[in-house]
């Protein structure tokens, strides 16, 4: 593994500023940073990217006084924001396609490079269904597996609770600082100063429903495995498993009984391919067969000249194969017949001036 560099204050600084001016995803971010080599060389290229891109007024980038302030404010909550490829955060995480470029952490960043395994499940979890949480979790942290899971009610709880002792991680929706749900104030505070905390949220940030799919993805991008206790149908658990699965990691499930609506979920999971969890051995030997991912660093960089320039006319030829419904990128280049580098060129500007959207799977559409 390649000694790790950490970003300067400075570095930092712009890193969050690049993050959070709008129209700009991870993805965007990246490409920004390995074209122009750094985050401060970036946020100098986007006033005449956006123009380029068709954006009718100038771009707003996210003030530096802000994000000094939201800096701070994490310091003084004892947490940090951390880089990819820096430590404290998660090495599996490091390789999921779109993952944050800055994670504000609190608690033992160490446990970041443990190898990890997210437990998900019901809110409204059975008594056997957390008597087996409990029994899972303390199985994994007796062989040093981190625990990873999302602070809520019921399985989630119980996996903390159960791991605790050893190692837990924590991803939150909202703010480091706010403790959601708020009966977890205790088990939140415990895992600040034994655990670790997770979030890519500014500190303050209360629950909203879009958050919690994005917390759901780090869950399972951290994770070498995740397993799902109890789920209904429509449950958020269902959508950690689906990311899990995207993302290559194995899906566990527990089978329930069909005449409880909190086994829908988790039983349909395995109908769909999931594996059957009736043993923690099942993951543990699952994770003997994974191949750690080496620890690459992704952070400021020399400028990449792998971008073509493209001109006008190119611009005009490559909107007239966009629409609202997504496209994928490789049937852009092929359709248009333009080179990947300026295809890759143009859907930058486009997207930094707000009039294409990315998805997953490389695929892009026309807001």
């Amino acid at each position: 593994m390649s000694a790790r560099r950490q970003l300067s204050d400075d570095e930092r600084i712009n890193w969050l500023r690049l993050a959070r001016t709008d129209n700009i995803g991870p993805i965007t971010f990246q490409s920004l940073v390995q074209r122009f080599g750094s985050a401060g060389a970036a946020i100098d290229a986007l006033p005449e990217l956006s123009r380029r891109g068709g954006k009718a007024r100038a771009i707003t980038v996210f003030p530096r006084a802000r994000a000094e302030d939201e800096i701070a404010r994490a310091n003084g909550l004892k947490a940090h924001f951390v880089a990819t490829g820096e430590r404290g955060y998660p090495p599996f995480l490091r390789h999921v396609h779109g993952a944050p470029p800055l994670l504000c952490v609190a608690g033992n960043l160490d446990f970041a490079d443990m190898d990890s395994v997210g437990i998900v499940g019901a809110r409204n979890a059975s008594a056997l269904g957390l008597k087996f949480t409990r029994m899972i979790a303390n199985t994994l942290a007796d062989n040093h597996i981190l625990v990873a899971s999302g602070l809520a009610r019921g399985i989630d709880t119980a996996a903390h609770e159960a791991s605790l002792r050893h190692a837990t991680a924590a991803v939150l929706a909202t703010g480091i600082d706010h403790i959601y749900p708020p009966e977890n104030e205790r088990l939140h505070r415990e895992i600040a100063e034994r655990g670790l905390l997770i979030t890519e949220m500014p500190p303050g940030t209360a629950p909203k429903a879009e958050h919690f799919p994005r917390r759901n993805r780090i869950i399972s991008g951290m994770s070498r495995a995740v397993i799902v206790v109890e789920a209904a149908m429509r449950s958020g658990s269902l959508i950690t498993a689906r990311f899990a699965a995207e993302q290559g990691r194995d899906v566990f499930a527990v089978p329930g009984s069909p005449l409880d609506p909190r086994s829908e979920g988790t039983n349909r999971l395995i109908k769909d391919g999931a594996q059957i969890l009736t043993s923690v051995e099942d993951v543990l030997e699952s994770l003997r067969m994974v191949q750690r991912p080496q620890t690459e660093m992704f952070l400021e960089q020399d400028p990449t000249d792998s971008y073509g320039e493209p001109s006008e006319g190119d611009r005009e030829h490559l909107l007239s194969f966009l629409s609202p419904t997504e496209t994928h990128i490789d049937d852009l280049i092929r359709e248009s017949r333009l080179s990947a580098d300026v295809v890759s060129g143009i859907l930058l500007e486009l997207e930094i001036a707000g009039r294409v959207v990315r998805s997953a799977g490389g695929r892009v559409a026309l807001v």
